[in-house]
């Protein structure tokens, strides 16, 4: 009986699903690190959304099939999904690398536990100029340990996927939230594995982050609607996460940082708080 679960866990297939726009400057590094998987049985799917620099040409020189599709990230992953032939799906971002236990560790814990629907990845940023930095110190508090508020699963089974109904593609931005709590409301679980996935935080300035969380803020108020979640939570508002105050005595160690993560907060929350308004008043 072990030899066969043995034997079906290190044959189960992994479709992996890429989503690209103007990504030549890191799509390569991704697409090397799963040369260096110690789990071997993968596919890639690329899905790029129109691109007009040498993304889709790098890749192909890789040895990947490139497909395009849009318009948004939620629409190229279920394009993705629908043509994918593995039992499990993983979909991660052009600006990402993985560590090479990444995929073993994802199979073992969906094999050693049935009710488990997707597993969450912890991530390691990769900060090189101020801002970045300050990025990744906001993510240092919900990344070391975990944080149920802002975990969100990227590895599934196929069959879970599904039965979900994929990514909601009238949500852009929370649809990484959307699509775990789905799962959770059908009954199945979400697990955490300790492999990480390194992430480019690629973050020029709070304004530019502001700008992001404006658009992503525009079709909020769907998910917050679908999930019952209150337009004053942990959820939306970075100020009432707990995992800061439980960690109090790290923000008073950082009196460069956590100043910066501050300024960088409020920007993203006002940036937010405006699409959030506008596009409830339009129906967007």
């Amino acid at each position: 009986m072990y030899v066969i679960i043995w034997i079906e866990m290190v044959t189960s297939l992994v479709s992996v699903i890429i989503t690209t726009k103007n990504e030549e400057k890191v799509i390569k590094k991704l697409l090397i690190s799963f040369g260096r998987q110690t789990y071997k049985n993968w596919e890639i799917i690329l899905v790029d959304n129109n691109s007009t620099d040498k993304t889709v040409e790098i890749a192909k020189d890789m040895g990947v099939k490139v497909y395009n599709f849009g318009p948004e990230r939620s629409a190229q992953r279920n394009f993705g999904a629908r043509i994918a032939k593995g039992e499990y799906l993983l979909f991660v971002d052009a600006d990402m690398e993985l560590s090479e236990n990444v995929l073993n560790e994802c199979i073992e814990v969906c094999f050693k536990n049935p009710d488990i629907g997707g597993v969450a990845i912890p991530e390691k940023s990769k900060a090189i100029y101020f801002w970045e930095k300050v990025k990744a110190f906001e993510r240092s508090f919900y990344n070391e340990k975990g944080d149920p508020i802002t975990d969100a699963a990227r590895f599934f089974k196929k069959e879970v996927f599904q039965k979900a109904g994929g990514y909601d593609e009238t949500i852009t931005g929370p649809e990484d939230w959307d699509l775990p709590e789905t799962i959770i409301e059908l009954g199945f679980r979400i697990n955490r594995i300790k492999a990480h996935i390194y992430h480019r935080e690629r973050v020029p300035s709070p304004w530019i982050l502001a700008k992001k969380k404006f658009y992503y803020a525009l079709s909020s108020y769907k998910y917050l609607e679908k999930h019952n979640i209150s337009i004053v939570s942990s959820k939306t508002i970075y100020f009432l996460r707990p995992v800061f105050y439980r960690n109090w005595k790290k923000l008073l160690m950082h009196p460069v940082l956590t100043p910066a993560m501050i300024i960088m907060l409020s920007a993203e929350l006002l940036g937010g708080g405006l699409g959030y308004i506008l596009g409830r008043l339009r129906k967007l």
